[in-house]
């Protein structure tokens, strides 16, 4: 399960310029949380904070207990193990390949052989769509690609805290819906708890748990995604809504000029650009894909929105167990759905050959839902496998693997 992080007061500022001021939130163990604001408001420089690359004037850093701000470099270094993160540019190292960057983290943090190493990355590899491509350098590949085996990298150790620096930047719109579906998956199997910084509104409305909001140096809000999604606050609602009418400007403090201007072109009926998609409604969450295990944060997310819905308007209550209906309606379909998998698919292993080894038919699994458990010590890197990986894995023809040997 993913450990808590516990920010309270945290400051930080380069030389006489303040980033941000007083920042006190929590991160829910094992829940998905997003942090949004407008570009320049340092959601960046928080997460390198969060795991110690920059440290804060004022203000602690909480994670499973040891405050990252007062501790020694040794117990830092420790901390450091519970994450796996995904930088906003990828962070690979040039002069390696795809999958010695991907390596990196097991070769410097475990004690595992090569073979093991192996099977690991060209798993992490797959599941992020970069077969075949693990040879070549990141110059010689595309932005999105590079963000993909940066994601891959930060995956490799099953990590407690996932930090993600702009997940969607440099991919189109289909990959990032792959990604964001892999990070709800990521959370069933493993509960971890992750952390996104994104300016993808859709991301927002469809992803976390919990959602907060950094603008002009301070944290707007932080808490159920709920309670962001249904804010009257102007500065939320310009920025969910994509408008160029509100608070915020092309630079972080919009000129009263160019305010006054703008909300006479308002008066005028004049659009400032931004989507008309009614936000008073609460898209559902994504959930799971079937044959996942059902994730252990919707319980607890539930019980603290069910705390502060009666401090919400009328509407935002009313969009919430809308919202909440759906997500009900949602994963009851997925467990309807993985059990007639699952009675579907005993036939395919009840042959039984001699040695009493259970062999399939000559039927394929479906490799988007069917999971298989393998158990044992290597369990948590083993279970996005599918009965097509196991073949190509007996068979020793899975792609990418020439010139590897175990």
């Amino acid at each position: 399960m993913g450990v808590e992080v516990s920010v309270e007061g945290l400051t930080k500022s380069f030389g006489s310029q303040n980033i941000w001021r007083d920042v006190s939130l929590t991160l829910p163990s094992g829940e998905v949380s997003a942090l949004l604001g407008p570009s320049g408001t340092g959601k960046s420089v928080f997460l390198k904070t969060l795991i110690g690359l920059l440290h804060p004037e004022q203000g602690s850093v909480v994670i499973d207990g040891t405050d990252i701000t007062k501790c020694s470099a040794k117990e830092l270094y420790e901390i450091r193990k519970l994450f796996g993160v995904l930088f906003q540019d990828g962070a690979l190292f040039g002069s390696m390949s795809l999958y010695d960057n991907i390596a990196f983290p097991l070769r410097e943090h475990t004690k595992k052989k090569e073979a093991e190493i192996r099977n690991i990355v060209m798993e992490k590899i797959d599941l992020v769509g970069l077969a075949g491509a693990e040879d070549k350098l990141p110059g010689e590949i595309s932005g999105g690609m590079r963000k993909r085996a940066g994601l891959a990298r930060a995956l490799v150790l099953d990590p407690q805290i996932i930090l993600c620096d702009e997940p969607d930047s440099g991919l189109d719109p289909v990959r990032t819906a792959y990604i964001s579906q892999l990070l709800i998956d990521i959370n069933a199997q493993i509960d971890a708890t992750i952390l996104i910084v994104t300016h993808n509104i859709n991301i927002a409305r469809t992803i976390p748990d919990n959602i907060g909001m950094l603008f002009r140096k301070e944290l707007v809000m932080f808490g159920p995604r709920e309670q962001l999604l249904t804010s009257e606050q102007p500065v939320v609602k310009q920025f969910l809504s994509g408008d160029r009418f509100g608070p915020i400007g092309m630079s972080e403090e919009k000129d009263e000029s160019v305010a006054a201007a703008e909300a006479a072109m308002q008066a005028a009926g004049i659009s400032g650009g931004g989507t008309k998609d009614d936000f008073t409604e609460i898209i559902a969450q994504v959930q799971p894909n079937p044959g996942m295990p059902e994730r252990k944060a919707v319980a607890r997310h539930r019980e603290r929105v069910h705390e502060i819905l009666h401090t919400l308007p009328p509407n935002a209550q009313e969009a919430i167990r809308r919202s909440m209906a759906e997500e009900d309606r949602l994963r009851a379909e997925n467990r309807a759905h993985a059990e007639t998998h699952v009675a579907a698919n005993v036939g395919e292993w009840s042959t039984v050959g001699q040695g009493g080894v259970a062999l399939a038919d000559s039927r394929t699994a479906d490799s988007k839902t069917d999971v298989i458990d393998f158990g044992g010590n290597d369990a948590p890197t083993q279970q996005w496998a599918t009965p097509a990986d196991v073949t190509q894995e007996i068979s020793g023809d899975t792609p990418g693997h020439e010139g590897r040997t175990t």
